[in-house]
């Protein structure tokens, strides 16, 4: 009987003593947990801040050798960081890449209105609208840079990645892709600071003028965009449509009873609708030619001096630095201006 005893003492003092071990051990893994950075818990939440630094805005994806993001047709593009040898095909964007810290050794010819003096010395491959594809590939560039609302450069694009050449397809109409072109450029230059100033600084100013613009005037407008060749109309899906909607002004080639065609000139309608401004945008360095065609179109029409935009001084004819070609980091000055021109009680004159 004592020896059962015996065995019974011994058996539980071994199970109180492994009961301690076990403890012990649990209270250090506890403590390496807390401690160590090498643990489950730190990895996850390494891996979850490493996963905010590298998603960025507008879907653009940053990895460490190269950046990611899809193209104006949903395509995934990867383009590699630092390139060394681009040529840019646009004035607005050399002017965005530019000022994302990106250098060039290729552009098309420069525009009064739009110059870049960073990229004056590049070699110039011809005109926007008819850049020769024989210099861009002498220049054997890593990146292109091109504006595909030209049809001269969306051509030559799959014979640029037939040479092994990196492209970028770029069409910037409204502030988001503004937005969203900065992002990518500074990503692939790796200029991180420059993408906060760009996008943080223009957003907050954009946004301060926006808000102050009053929603009872109910105003309307018209917005012209005239050519030597032609006079065409433009809706809010453009530059200047969406900053005068945005500062609370209605389109009047907006309205769902002008067609699918939203580009096509109706003097008619003009009178009809009788906007409250009409802005003008002009293309081309042929002012004469412009006018002509203005006076042909509209302003010699019996009826344009009636239009309420002509009698109180508001048919406008818009800058070119800022109305025709991107505003860019001059967004603010942009939206400001339109802002002084339509509600000077609150904004203060404009000054041209």
């Amino acid at each position: 009987m004592k020896k059962i005893n015996s065995f019974k003492l011994l058996l539980t003092v071994a199970i109180v003593a492994m009961m301690m071990v076990g403890c012990s051990n649990e209270a250090n893994n506890n403590q390496t947990i807390e401690e160590s950075p090498s643990s489950g818990e730190e990895i996850k939440i390494e891996n979850d801040d490493k996963k905010e630094e590298t998603n960025g805005d507008y879907g653009v994806v940053i990895n460490e050798e190269d950046v990611t993001f899809e193209n104006l047709d949903g395509e995934e593009i990867i383009i590699k960081k630092n390139p060394q040898r681009v040529v840019v095909l646009q004035n607005s964007l050399l002017e965005i890449w530019d000022q994302a810290g990106g250098t060039v050794v290729g552009r098309v010819e420069e525009s009064e209105d739009k110059i870049v003096e960073n990229a004056m010395s590049a070699e110039v491959v011809g005109k926007m609208g008819a850049p020769s594809l024989e210099k861009i590939l002498s220049l054997q560039p890593d990146l292109v840079i091109a504006a595909i609302s030209y049809t001269a450069q969306r051509e030559m694009i799959p014979t640029l990645i037939q040479n092994g050449i990196q492209v970028i397809e770029s069409d910037i109409d409204l502030l988001e892709d503004y937005y969203k072109t900065v992002r990518i450029f500074t990503a692939i230059t790796g200029r991180e600071d420059l993408y906060e100033k760009h996008v943080n600084d223009i957003q907050k100013k954009v946004d301060e003028i926006v808000a102050k613009a009053p929603e009872d005037k109910n105003y309307t407008a018209a917005i012209m965009f005239a050519t030597a060749k032609s006079i065409t109309v433009r809706d809010s899906n453009t530059m200047v449509g969406e900053m005068i909607k945005d500062l609370n002004v209605v389109n009047i080639s907006d309205s769902s009873d002008i067609g699918d065609d939203t580009k096509t000139f109706s003097i008619e309608k003009i009178l009809q609708e009788d906007p409250d401004f009409i802005f003008v945008q002009t293309m081309g360095s042929d002012l004469e030619k412009i006018t002509e065609r203005l006076k042909s179109e509209a302003l010699d029409n019996p009826a344009w001096a009636s239009l309420t935009a002509v009698k109180e001084g508001r048919y406008i004819v818009l800058s070119k630095d800022l109305y025709l070609y991107k505003p860019n980091d001059r967004y603010p000055e942009a939206y400001e201006g339109l802002a002084k021109m339509i509600y000077p009680e609150v904004y203060g004159d404009y000054k041209n």
